[in-house]
């Protein structure tokens, strides 16, 4: 069954593989992927909503509980905590160093607490309603 929250979550994903695929493709530099954006612009426009549309779409879906959701919710945290990761490895050969380290590991306890909330929904559908 497709909800707004499915929707949501899926358009969470979609702009974090975008979002994934440019920085691989440009090497993480100003321009140098698909987009022609720089890497805060990037990040403001396909990493900020993913992480907003998560949590509205955790919080929307009180009943019935959607195991799918929860899948969907840990897939965002997972690419999140890729994304961080990357942030952190690549901080070591950056000027801006200590800010980059500062954003990967933000990033990294935001997608934990987005897999946390995926966790939450599959046990919240595994649960018998008697």
């Amino acid at each position: 069954m497709t909800s707004i929250p499915h929707i949501l979550s899926g358009i969470s994903i979609v702009l974090l593989v975008i979002y994934g695929i440019d920085v691989l493709v440009g090497g993480g530099g100003a321009g140098e992927g698909f987009l022609p954006f720089d890497a805060m612009t990037r990040g403001i426009g396909f990493g900020l909503p993913p992480i907003i549309l998560s949590f509205i779409a955790f919080f929307m879906s009180k009943n019935p509980p959607f195991k799918g959701l929860g899948i969907m919710l840990m897939i965002t945290g997972i690419l999140i905590i890729i994304g961080g990761a990357i942030s952190i490895s690549a901080s070591s050969e950056s000027e801006n160093a200590s800010r980059m380290l500062g954003e990967g590991g933000s990033l990294i306890a935001i997608g934990t607490i987005i897999i946390v909330l995926g966790a939450l929904k599959i046990k919240k559908s595994q649960t018998k309603v008697v």
